[in-house]
């Protein structure tokens, strides 16, 4: 939507996820790549085709703990991502038996274990740990969800308000993924050094880890975490 074809079609912003949400909630934006756990509390309408998703490990989405996953009790999250902390809400309660206190802290390992049992950071932080490498347990949820459903877990999607012209929304949407497909290479190239990772980690996380087309599957996935999470609205693809 930056550089290719569809550019001149769209006025593009870029917020964390959970602003997106905000910004959608407010009106002051048509469509927002929007939490999904914020599609199901806001009752949003989903433009279908594509969003962010994973089949397994998905490496920007850790949960590190310092003591036994069944003995936390409290757990200093990054709030970044509102569907983040409900994911690690069910892995905790359906895997681990427990239910903790989650506080909102900025993404700092070292700050966040001094002040809870466990630490929850996602995205280009989660990125910039080497996990194997800290002194704690540590769990990608991605892969916890996997092991839990056997289904995709759908972090995010393209959604706004009821009415949306979805079919157009859909078309530009699609249209921008196959031209950022494409240009994958590139926009590694142009990334990595300023999201403070390496490049071979960028290239691996855009195309083994994070998927990107929304179908049936993941719309199976879509509904098992409405449920599990306990979220009143669902959503359809």
């Amino acid at each position: 939507m930056l550089h290719g074809p569809q550019r001149e079609l769209v006025n593009l912003s870029f917020s964390l996820p959970s602003v997106c949400a905000q910004q959608v909630e407010s009106g002051a934006t048509q469509i927002g790549l929007v939490p999904v756990a914020e599609v199901a509390r806001q009752g949003l309408e989903i433009v279908p085709g594509v969003g962010i998703s994973c089949l397994g490990a998905v490496r920007s989405i850790l949960l590190f703990s310092r003591v036994p996953f069944p003995q936390i009790r409290t757990i200093a999250a990054d709030n970044g991502s509102r569907t983040s902390v409900q994911l690690a809400r069910v892995i905790l309660r359906e895997r681990y038996g427990v239910e903790p206190l989650i506080e909102a802290f900025e993404p700092d390992l070292s700050v966040m274990m001094k002040k809870a049992d466990a630490a929850l950071i996602i995205g280009d932080p989660a990125l910039r740990i080497r996990p194997e490498e800290t002194a704690y347990e540590w769990l990608d949820l991605g892969e916890e969800w996997f092991k839990l459903t056997q289904l995709p877990m759908v972090f995010a999607v393209w959604a706004g308000k009821p009415g949306l012209p979805v079919s157009e929304l859909r078309e530009l949407t699609l249209q921008s993924y196959e031209f950022g497909k494409a240009q994958l290479t590139r926009i590694v190239a142009n990334e990595f050094a300023n999201r403070g990772i390496s490049r071979e980690l960028a290239d691996e996380y855009l195309r083994r880890y994070i998927r990107f087309e929304i179908g049936p599957r993941e719309q199976r996935g879509l509904e098992a975490f409405f449920e599990l999470a306990r979220l009143t609205e669902g959503a359809r693809l």
